[in-house]
């Protein structure tokens, strides 16, 4: 009888605590004195900045449209949720909410999980190449981006970055994040030197920076995909970068000027892009290297103490290809009803089959998109049969978001 109570008690309190979550709502043109419900909704501005009632486990829902302030054009995030209670940043079922400059996620943010956001800057990059440097004057548009600053164990999933002056930027004091399933491009802009604005820059000591299921390329030469960089005094340590697609211009660096370690890169697929882990340091600690696929370029490996190199395959511009076709289908681990596609086309086939047991069943109707135009029509549409779809992929290598059952 005693066990039964204590169970009854536990299960109510499990009841209790799950129904304490509760869900707001802000819009483009809410108002922070709103109660914050769907009909009276907060600005986006004082509910991120932790001015409103956001508590552990609750979701903060953004109605459909554009969200966009000047001069400040980065909304400040100062959330705290819990490891079993994060707090959701997410639009309402069904929205495009696009964010038009970008967030700062700043102390003492934790445990707060932003997913499917779009993330730009309208006002219109330079035509001709400007004054060289990381931060010139003539630079005359907003930063934008996603910038982290001091999140701990914080998620980005799913988001769409482009058109920034820099896509996402990672630094010491973002403690283990997980940026998961994000799309970046075009981001950046041309000076008289070399193109300037990275994917992604990021440095890293405490914790583990984790990049996975993403898609990246970027613009301009003189840009990286993945700038996990830093000078003498910087940290560029416990990277796990993994499942991820960089491809067409935009070397991948992980590596600086002060000894590294624990550095893991596992399972990505590169196109045009080379890979070197290590930069100027004397020396560096730890590293492993495992599935890698790198066609048109090749992979450096600098000055590391131990190293775990295994089956990467480096397939070198103008050297002999494989037969046939490699498609890899990478589910996403958020959203049952995505998946990332990337395909080396080796014998340049019109017509290209691509396994989709254990994500399409027999039947069931796809549409592809391009990364670079995710909110366009779809591309191409189709129907899994047998556990195969079939897709017109003409060039050597071709990236796509599949959709299923729409």
């Amino acid at each position: 009888m005693r066990l039964r109570k204590v169970l009854s008690v536990c299960i109510l309190l499990s009841a209790t605590l799950a129904s304490s979550a509760a869900q707001w709502y802000a819009a483009p043109q809410g108002n922070p004195t709103n109660p914050g419900t769907k009909k009276e909704p907060w600005d986006i501005a004082s509910a991120l900045d932790g001015k409103q009632k956001l508590s552990a486990g609750d979701t903060l829902y953004l109605l459909a449209g554009t969200y966009k302030r000047r001069p400040e054009a980065l909304f400040e995030v100062r959330l705290a949720g819990t490891a079993g209670k994060p707090i959701y940043l997410r639009p309402v079922p069904g929205a495009r909410v696009r964010i038009d400059g970008g967030l700062a996620v700043q102390t003492p943010s934790a445990h707060v999980w932003i997913r499917d956001l779009e993330i730009f800057v309208s006002e219109p990059v330079p035509e001709k190449p400007i004054s060289p440097g990381s931060h010139p004057e003539d630079l005359k548009r907003p930063w934008g981006g996603l910038h982290m600053h001091g999140g701990k164990k914080c998620k980005y999933i799913n988001l769409v970055i482009h058109n920034c002056n820099q896509g996402i930027s990672c630094w010491k004091g973002e403690i283990d994040p997980e940026i998961y399933g994000c799309i970046i491009y075009g981001n950046g802009w041309l000076g008289t030197d070399r193109g300037h604005g990275h994917c992604i820059y990021t440095q890293n000591d405490e914790g583990i920076k984790r990049i996975s299921n993403c898609i990246m390329t970027c613009k301009y030469d003189g840009t990286y995909t993945m700038h996990a960089y830093g000078s003498s005094q910087a940290y560029v340590n416990n990277f796990l970068v993994e499942q991820s697609i960089f491809y067409d211009k935009g070397p991948f660096l992980i590596g600086g000027g002060k000894p590294s370690k624990n550095i893991r890169v596992f399972a990505n697929f590169l196109y045009n892009v080379p890979m070197r882990i290590g930069y100027t340091a004397p020396h560096n600690e730890n590293c492993e290297l495992r599935n890698n696929l790198i066609v048109n370029a090749d992979l450096d490996i600098v000055r590391y103490k131990e190293v775990i190199d295994k089956d990467n395959v480096i397939i070198k511009k103008g050297q002999d290809r494989p037969k046939g076709v490699k498609a890899t289908l990478l589910p996403n681990r958020f959203d049952k009803n995505r998946a990332h596609l990337v395909i080396y086309n080796w014998d340049k086939t019109e017509i290209v089959e691509v396994a989709a047991n254990g994500f399409l069943k027999s039947g069931e109707k796809f549409q592809l998109f391009d990364p670079k135009n995710l909110f366009a029509a779809p591309i191409f549409e189709g129907t899994c049969q047998a556990g195969t779809i079939r897709l017109p992929v003409k060039a050597e290598f071709a990236v796509f978001v599949l959709v299923k059952g729409r």
